[in-house]
């Protein structure tokens, strides 16, 4: 018979908690894309509009789903274990996985156009980010999935292993808030700079 994930009792208000979070997760996708479509153009893969994957991927897998993974041993603390570490695994490769078209997008859009890759803060912060990530899952399902490890190496490594992931989801939401950042500071840096050509004088017409 399977052990549950945890037989303490569910804080009360634990499910307007979850509720919550879902919809201030799909708020933030749901932002995302209006700001992308509205904004910058739309999203496609074979044109300019690429790079508008990019930011959008990283808020889906990074940020929406990775958050729901973690909040998997939370809301299905009374499961059968094994469901809610398969469950808590899948959500980690749909992650990673919408994450990494993501990052592709935006080094192929870089290749495509000429541009450098990783000159930026956001750039290094993200590629840590995602290294890290994929790390925290390969160690994750050693662990914890994959049959061989011991029980007692398992007790030893799991508070790490929580750790790790809270503190990669925090980077996550970080350097996801630096991409914005950078995003606006460069368009803001593109309207300026066409201000100042209509604002100053053409020496042809002087």
């Amino acid at each position: 018979m399977e052990s549950r994930a945890s037989m303490a009792p569910a804080p009360r208000a634990l499910p307007y908690y979850v509720a919550f979070s879902q919809l201030l997760g799909l708020t933030v996708v749901a932002t995302t894309g209006a700001w992308l479509g509205l904004y910058r153009g739309g999203i496609a893969w074979e044109s300019a509009l690429q790079f508008n994957v990019h930011p959008l991927c990283m808020v889906i897998g990074l940020v929406f789903l990775q958050g729901d993974a973690l909040l998997v041993y939370r809301v299905f603390r009374n499961e059968a274990k094994r469901t809610t570490k398969v469950l808590h695994g899948l959500l980690h490769v749909f992650a990673f996985i919408i994450a990494l078209v993501g990052l592709v997008a935006v080094f192929d859009y870089h290749r495509k156009n000429g541009y450098a890759d990783l000159y930026s803060l956001h750039s290094w912060c993200g590629i840590l980010v995602f290294v890290l990530y994929f790390v925290q899952w390969l160690v994750g399902f050693s662990f914890f999935l994959f049959p061989g490890a011991s029980f007692s190496l398992r007790s030893r490594y799991r508070p790490q292993h929580i750790f790790f992931g809270a503190t990669i989801f925090l980077l996550s939401l970080g350097t996801a808030l630096l991409g914005l950042k950078e995003a606006l500071l460069f368009k803001l840096g593109k309207l300026g700079l066409s201000q100042n050509l209509i604002n100053s004088p053409n020496p042809l017409t002087a």
